[in-house]
């Protein structure tokens, strides 16, 4: 039996916002990979375009007419799957067939070709002498893009467990923050234990409100910030930036921000609440204003998102101006694995460290987790709590017995 692909097979299936999207199955030896590809809300908009304008059976019939291009390749041959999908959508941005799609062949290609070769995901894409988990970083209060009416315009709030030794003293840890936020959230009047997207909490209350109730929360269970655990904030600035008047809105605090009072506004949060990370503090094109930041906070991770998207040709661009210490990795920004991988490696000869992440709009797959591992990602951003977050978990609570595995990365 041969071990090159003998068909690919893609369906419309639902992610955990209950909207469409694309699921491919690829046969290789024998053994099927299978993967389901997520979407986000706070979209970036240099990434690819995850669905073409017939939506994700536009895509799937294009699969149909083009999946004998990928019979006969070897699925382990992510550069060679990556191009056969860029050669089926001919555009720059994956805008005909869809990252969605591009995503879903080359995951469950990858998938395929370790199942044949019997080891896990992370070993079939990266191989090297040992592997160290990502620290998981966990959304425990949400708003903006991925909240409603009345939350922060703050997109996240999130929680990392800098002092653990153990991937499982940190899921856990992640797990009790959120938790606790939730009984104090509880003693205000109006909370009715709403969640966005991610699974943070979702309250009604300002920015400031939320910082520091998400603070109380870790001192109260005996963390030291900065130490035990610490806050990062993903700002996701480009949601608040109106380019017609180069200034900041914050519509549910109430006012606006001109480029250095954004920077400013930014600082001032993550030296007061000693933030260990800082994502898209301001919007997605001001590259002079991360350098900024970047110097000024060289201990924090200053991470571009929004400005990078998975890009490594804007990633470089980053690097050239001091744009950020840090680096969101989201697969279906890129498109393709082989993509996503190109930009790993540009991130990695550069000192750049990687944050693996989650999308808003999440499946029950776990690959992300073998992402990360495989890229030496310090960080996996994947929520704390919902379904399609806690699988990401339980698989690193699975293979952190690994005889590979020499336990978390340091941040």
């Amino acid at each position: 039996m041969t071990d090159t692909i003998s068909s690919v097979r893609g369906r419309v299936i639902y992610n955990s916002r209950g909207q469409p999207t694309v699921e491919v199955d690829v046969t290789a030896g024998g053994r099927t990979g299978r993967a389901a590809a997520p979407s986000g809300a706070s979209v970036g908009k240099h990434e690819a375009v995850s669905l073409p304008p017939g939506g994700p059976r536009a895509s799937l019939d294009i699969l149909a007419d083009h999946s004998s291009d990928l019979v006969g390749t070897d699925p382990a041959d992510q550069a060679a799957v990556g191009n056969i999908l860029r050669e089926m959508d001919g555009t720059p941005n994956y805008s005909r067939i869809g990252g969605a799609l591009a995503y879903a062949v080359s995951v469950a290609a990858a998938e395929s070709a370790a199942l044949v070769r019997g080891v896990p995901l992370y070993r079939a894409i990266s191989e090297r002498d040992s592997y160290r988990l990502p620290v998981p970083l966990g959304n425990v209060l949400g708003g903006g893009a991925h909240a409603g009416r009345g939350t922060p315009d703050i997109q996240e709030i999130l929680v990392c467990a800098t002092g653990a030794r153990s991937v499982r003293d940190a899921i856990q840890t992640n797990m009790d923050v959120h938790r606790q936020l939730g009984s104090l959230l509880s003693e205000r009047a109006g909370f009715t234990g709403g969640r966005g997207d991610e699974g943070g909490w979702a309250p009604n209350m300002n920015n400031e409100e939320a910082l520091e109730v998400a603070a109380r929360a870790c001192e109260s269970l005996g963390y030291t910030l900065g130490k035990e655990v610490s806050l990062g904030v993903d700002f996701a600035a480009s949601t608040q930036y109106d380019a017609g008047t180069n200034r900041y809105v914050y519509d549910r605090a109430g006012f606006e921000n001109n480029p250095g009072e954004q920077l400013e506004f930014a600082a001032d949060i993550i030296s007061r609440y000693r933030l260990i990370y800082a994502e898209d503090a301001v919007h997605e094109e001001a590259f002079a204003e991360m350098s900024e930041l970047a110097r000024r906070f060289p201990e924090v991770l200053v991470t571009g998102d929004d400005l990078t998207v998975t890009n490594h040709t804007i990633l470089e661009r980053a690097i050239r101006e001091g744009s950020c210490n840090a680096a969101i990795l989201k697969i279906n920004q890129a498109g393709s694995l082989h993509d996503a991988m190109l930009f790993a490696g540009a991130a990695q000869r550069n000192g750049i460290k990687l944050i693996t992440s989650h999308r808003s709009g999440e499946s029950t797959n776990a690959h992300i987790v073998h992402v990360g591992i495989a890229t030496g990602s310090v960080m996996l951003k994947v929520g704390v709590v919902g379904g399609e977050r806690v699988a990401k978990l339980n698989e690193m609570a699975r293979v952190s017995g690994h005889d590979l595995i020499r336990g978390v990365a340091e941040v």
